[in-house]
């Protein structure tokens, strides 16, 4: 019972940074905020993952490569927005 409270606690912190960074990118049009918004889209989802992973699906589902994935993403799209913001 506390395992699933703290994953769903991550849940709920990622998407409100993501909210808030949506929020505030569309107050002040910044693009790296834009960017850390849809970082932190994927790190909602990983984290949602996680807790379907561990949670619901313990032992018939191995999302794994799912939450890889979406960390990947979430890298990856942080990272193109530094690149982009830079030039």
């Amino acid at each position: 019972m506390l395992q699933a409270s703290v994953f769903l606690l991550c849940v709920l912190a990622s998407a409100t940074c993501m909210w808030l960074l949506f929020r505030a990118w569309r107050r002040t049009g910044s693009k790296l905020l834009f960017w850390s918004a849809l970082a932190f889209v994927c790190l909602a989802l990983n984290n949602l993952v996680v807790f379907c992973d561990l949670v619901i699906f313990p032992t018939s589902l191995d999302l794994m490569p799912l939450r890889q994935i979406a960390n990947l993403a979430a890298i990856g799209v942080l990272l193109w927005g530094f690149v982009w913001e830079a030039e």
